[in-house]
């Protein structure tokens, strides 16, 4: 990420070189960087914040970085024949996951939502407000939307609530099991 691209992103935040810092990460992520080839690991930096800013508006209102630059992470579920399915799902911060027909068709299950905050947790080793495409779990569709890939510099959460990523946004494509994903954010 170029300094340029790092400094657009964010505002009053004092960004470190991620892997520099595994205090700031919740482990799944710390292990998910080590494993990056080294260029997109240098790429990632992590800025510690009040883990009550953590939500998208109040850290992007609280520490100037703007909104359009914070990419979200969710975590959806469904069940098919009994089995639960779930992906993650990167989209900017200024759209919302199309869950009800992208994801669903791509989980090929008859209904998706959100899984429930205790279990996203339980699943993914990272805390609510901080869940990350960074050390999803192995089996999962890391679904990001093209927007996302496409955007120089992104914000994304870092596993726990007291700090965030900033990365490029075409490393997110380069984790395991992403998924390029067209309209996935309406």
């Amino acid at each position: 990420m170029t300094a340029a691209a790092a400094r657009a992103i964010a505002g009053s935040l004092a960004p470190e070189p991620a892997l520099d810092r595994p205090d700031l990460l919740a482990e799944p992520v710390a292990a998910a960087l080590r494993a990056l080839p080294a260029e997109q690991a240098a790429d990632c930096l992590v800025a510690a914040i009040d883990p009550e800013l953590a939500d998208t508006a109040a850290f992007c209102a609280a520490y100037g970085s703007p909104l359009e630059a914070s990419a979200n992470c969710v975590v959806v579920a469904g069940a098919r024949s009994g089995e639960r399915r779930y992906a993650a799902c990167v989209v900017l911060a200024t759209t919302r996951a199309d869950v009800n027909t992208v994801v669903r068709r791509r989980l090929d299950v008859r209904k998706a939502s959100f899984a429930p905050m205790d279990e996203a947790v339980a699943l993914t080793g990272m805390a609510y407000g901080g869940i990350t495409p960074f050390g999803a779990p192995a089996d999962w569709p890391v679904l990001v939307d093209t927007a996302v890939l496409a955007t120089p510099a992104v914000v994304v959460g870092s596993g726990v609530r007291a700090s965030k990523l900033l990365v490029p946004g075409a490393v997110l494509g380069e984790l395991p099991g992403a998924e390029a994903t067209e309209g996935l954010g309406r």
